[in-house]
């Protein structure tokens, strides 16, 4: 089989010797050699190449998206059943709550559900932003995957007007 790469034309010259011209790819005969017929040839295998190569590509990417977005589904189902695993939704008898990311603690004698506007109380950061006193947040999750201290919700929100 010849190297595609490393070949010559090698037609018969005016003088009766091969073409010794460095041809590539899809040519069969150099630009002097070449008739009509070897170049639509050519030319047609260069544009099938191009397709097939293009369609492979594009085959690949569809393939690639595809696996990832089923590893991220299952990363995500994962991390579901982790969290679920983990999940505590009371603390020495208090209800356990994420307000804006964040755990605390409702000692209120009615549950709190996700929705509800609270009254957070205030802390260093809380007090840059809003200014003193409590802050108002939305319970976000009943329960909680965090282990350290809480802190107590102050009250539940007034209603808001609308």
């Amino acid at each position: 089989m010849t190297d595609q790469h490393n070949r010559t034309c090698g037609r018969r010259t005016r003088s009766g010797n091969p073409c010794k011209v460095r041809i590539s790819g899809s040519d069969v005969a150099c630009g002097t050699h070449a008739t009509e017929q070897d170049k639509a040839v050519a030319e047609a295998h260069r544009r099938g190449w191009n397709e097939g190569y293009k369609s492979g590509s594009e085959s690949s990417a569809s393939y690639s998206r595809s696996r990832i977005e089923r590893l991220e589904q299952r990363v995500k189902e994962l991390e579901e059943q982790l969290d679920e695993a983990k999940r505590v939704y009371e603390i020495g008898g208090h209800q356990v709550v994420d307000v804006g990311g964040y755990a605390y603690r409702w000692r209120g004698s009615t549950p709190l559900e996700v929705g509800d506007r609270v009254l957070l109380p205030e802390n260093y950061v809380s007090r840059m932003k809003n200014g003193p006193g409590p802050t108002l947040g939305v319970v976000s999750k009943l329960g909680t995957t965090y282990r350290g201290s809480l802190s107590d919700i102050v009250s539940r929100a007034p209603a808001a007007d609308g």
